[in-house]
């Protein structure tokens, strides 16, 4: 026990000591944040481009904010599920919209050995930008009547989307993260359980990051790909943006 508070304490120091050295924030607000998240051991650009790799630090970090998240799901009924990582090219044809939001942005599995079509050819596999498709392809086999409803499902997982511009922890190819998905018998059940986890939403980012926010609804052109609505939370950075 003394030999690891020792050691925190040695790594407290060394801390300290590279922080002295950030780009001012004043100065450049990106770059003090690249700094910011390298010099505080969370996570360092890996050899894949656009994806980090995040430290035991950092990750540890992750799993306390999942733990309490993931407390507060099921404290409203939700149940954690996990769907597969490749999806088929012919889920995301279905639905004009949704492929278009994601066109330029997914990753596609072109050759492998386990499925072809019909005519011999293979089919593309698109790795999940979002598990939206495949959740729902599931969910017909899993809903035969009102009787099987609410049905409430949660995902942690990863996504892949290619991004031009990365950023640790705001933006980066692949990216941990966590999806509801919930089949409820009335338009009015399905917007009531939307605003509910909104409101979960803001209250772990305000009661447990300290991020002030902002609760609303998405403008059209900022909706998501095929949504009638978005529901949102917002927050500003310290650069006003």
């Amino acid at each position: 026990m003394g030999i690891s508070e020792d050691n925190n304490k040695i790594r407290l120091k060394n801390m300290a000591k590279e922080l002295k050295n950030l780009t001012k924030r004043s100065e450049n607000y990106s770059q003090w944040f690249n700094d910011l998240v390298m010099k505080a051991d969370l996570a360092e650009q890996s050899a894949v481009r656009g994806c980090m790799t995040i430290k035991p630090y950092g990750y540890a970090i992750w799993e306390k904010m999942q733990h309490q998240l993931d407390t507060m799901f099921k404290e409203t009924g939700v149940q954690n599920a996990y769907f597969p990582l490749l999806i088929p090219k012919n889920f995301f044809a279905r639905e004009a919209e949704h492929v278009k939001g994601f066109a330029k942005e997914c990753a596609v599995v072109t050759h492998y050995r386990l499925r072809t079509t019909e005519d011999g050819s293979e089919e593309e596999l698109i790795i999940r930008p979002t598990s939206e498709t495949i959740i729902w392809n599931t969910y017909k086999n899993w809903i035969h009547s009102y009787r099987d409803l609410p049905l409430m499902c949660n995902q942690w997982c990863n996504v892949m989307r290619w991004e031009m511009r990365t950023r640790p922890f705001l933006r980066t190819s692949e990216f941990l993260w966590q999806e509801g998905h919930t089949a409820h018998a009335t338009k009015e059940e399905a917007e009531e359980e939307a605003k509910k986890m909104l409101h979960v939403y803001a209250e772990f980012c305000e009661k447990w990051l300290a991020i002030p926010v902002v609760q609303g609804v998405k403008s059209e052109t900022e909706r998501f790909a095929g949504a009638l609505n978005t529901y949102t939370i917002e927050a500003m950075m310290q650069d006003g943006k």
